[in-house]
């Protein structure tokens, strides 16, 4: 593949980049167990370590910006402490929360993780999942619209985790004002909402995703098949480019009539927390510079491997990315 991978690498840096959707605060709680409780049968964990760290859509601005390019997230927290930390680690990261709305009915996404002897051990979920309602919808779509005006974006990745801030009226007016821009749309899909991405550019599902909403049952990945659910998705959807995560088996494209299988590179898997993250934000500035589509699964399908040596969810290394292209994809 003759590419200028340092040239492409720099085009990032050029490039303005939106990320709508669910936003979410990680946090790990490290500790020793020692003993069952006296009061229930469970273990008692006393805790010694705490972390939080950026999750959701966030983390998908958190790999877009790893790799140079200036992004923003746009979502809704709500008025509380969690909201505020996320905000706080957001922007020490150079990630602009400017456009970020605040909702007076939900509450800020917060995932607490118990681990002890590298286990974990349970996972609290505060959050609301239900769909915002129209008073946060009209308050998100109007910064999506300063957004634009000031910003003026090349591409906005919708990242979708099912609780509630892409709603379908939410969906159908950032793609159609995306239109109206000429800016480029990309989305992670998640079921409830699968089929409202009508008309977006790149669809990136993974291959369980894409079956379950097509309500197809087996396990086969082969090519026939992939471009038979391409073509599927695309007459309810009306996209552009499908592109899906087949996990150990690699990626499939198609643009038009162009479709095939990038096999996956041979990897230490440690973890594969967060790669679908960092496929969409790699595979969103890649297309964003070149419009090669082979070239966007070629370095995405590199880069979500990369992620998965981690133990964790992590950005991608832009160095480590780089130097992998170079070494995997030229010539």
């Amino acid at each position: 593949m003759s590419v200028d991978f340092n040239q492409l690498f720099h085009q990032f840096t050029e490039l303005k980049v939106g990320v709508i959707g669910d936003v979410m605060l990680d946090t790990y709680w490290w500790g020793k167990v020692d003993r069952i409780s006296p009061e229930a049968p469970v273990p008692v964990v006393a805790v010694a370590k705490k972390e939080q760290r950026i999750g959701g859509a966030g983390n998908v601005a958190l790999n877009v910006r790893s790799l140079g390019a200036k992004v923003s997230v746009l979502s809704v927290l709500g008025k509380d402490g969690d909201g505020e930390q996320l905000t706080a680690l957001l922007e020490a990261e150079g990630i602009n929360t400017k456009y970020m709305v605040q909702s007076e009915q939900r509450i800020t996404t917060n995932k607490i993780r118990i681990i002890s002897r590298n286990q974990q051990m349970m996972r609290l979920d505060a959050e609301h999942t239900e769909d915002m309602i129209k008073t946060d919808e009209d308050k998100l779509l109007f910064a999506f619209e300063e957004f634009i005006a000031a910003e003026d974006p090349d591409v906005i990745i919708l990242e979708d985790y099912n609780k509630g801030v892409l709603t379908t009226n939410v969906i159908s007016a950032i793609i159609s004002l995306c239109k109206k821009n000429n800016i480029l749309t990309t989305v992670d899909p998640k079921r409830k909402n699968f089929f409202a991405y009508i008309g977006v550019d790149i669809f990136k599902p993974n291959l369980k995703e894409a079956k379950e909403g097509l309500n197809i049952i087996g396990d086969g990945a082969e090519l026939l098949l992939l471009k038979d659910i391409h073509s599927s998705l695309a007459e309810k959807l009306k996209h552009k480019v499908s592109f899906i995560t087949l996990s150990e088996k690699g990626v499939f494209y198609q643009q038009d009539k162009h479709s095939a299988v990038i096999p996956t590179h041979i990897r230490n898997v440690a973890d594969v927390s967060g790669a679908g993250d960092t496929v969409i934000a790699v595979a969103s500035l890649v297309f964003a510079a070149t419009k090669n589509v082979e070239l966007m699964a070629e370095v995405a399908n590199i880069a979500g491997g990369l992620v998965c040596e981690e133990v964790g969810t992590v950005a991608i290394d832009k160095a480590k990315l780089l130097n992998e292209c170079e070494t995997l994809l030229g010539n």
